[in-house]
């Protein structure tokens, strides 16, 4: 009897075993199993802050990326190309171009949450606040700000491109919005393609933003 015990905990009755064989059971399984592997692959990718995100009320996209251990973004497309920092507190910088201008300054990862805090920099009023980054789900990112602890504002940014893998020197958006070209990696030329033309290929106005000027200094 106790071998016969045995031998049924290994092999499978007739009756599970027909459950096994059937169509609706097996569907049913692969829809639970489909279910989990979703909500797994959401939320590793809800947690990740990098990529390129349009402000809440679309005039610029924020490419966002990991320099060194810290999280930085800069303006990488405009509606209105052309824009200067007329409104910075430092006389010198106010004929800086706005486009590649940092935006989101040297944040650090908060333990135990999927939080960032370090600053953000208001071009409409040359201000720099003390900030927060929380993203929302995979699509949207709530950015927080307050003067001296208090007077706090914030808005919600929608992403238009994929995240941007961890490095020292920072790496290019996996896709780009429909308003600017598409681009991986580091820019280089086109690969050639026998026997078809291809269109040309316009470069990325931002590129790696770890290697701007005003990011690469405090980042390496």
């Amino acid at each position: 009897m106790r071998r016969f015990a045995l031998l049924q905990t290994i092999i499978p009755s007739h009756k599970g075993y027909a459950m096994l064989q059937c169509p609706r059971y097996s569907m049913r399984l692969a829809a639970i199993f489909a279910v989990f592997l979703t909500a797994d692959m959401v939320a590793a990718h809800a947690a990740d802050p990098t990529g390129d995100w349009r402000v809440a009320d679309g005039v610029a996209n924020i490419r966002v990326a990991e320099c060194n251990g810290s999280l930085w973004g800069v303006v990488s497309w405009e509606k209105a190309p052309g824009g200067l920092d007329t409104n910075n507190p430092d006389v010198s910088k106010r004929s800086r171009p706005t486009l590649g201008m940092p935006i989101l300054i040297d944040m650090k990862k908060k333990p135990g949450v999927d939080q960032w805090e370090g600053e953000v920099y208001n071009a409409k009023d040359g201000k720099t606040y003390s900030s927060t980054i929380k993203p929302i789900g995979a699509d949207r990112l709530e950015i927080q700000g307050c003067i001296l602890g208090f007077l706090c504002g914030g808005e919600t940014w929608t992403r238009v491109a994929g995240s941007i893998p961890p490095s020292t020197a920072g790496s290019m958006a996996k896709g780009a919005p429909k308003t600017t070209p598409k681009t991986t990696g580091s820019i280089g030329p086109a690969t050639k393609m026998t026997g078809q033309k291809q269109p040309p290929v316009a470069a990325d106005p931002v590129g790696d933003i770890c290697l701007i000027p005003d990011i690469a200094r405090f980042a390496h």
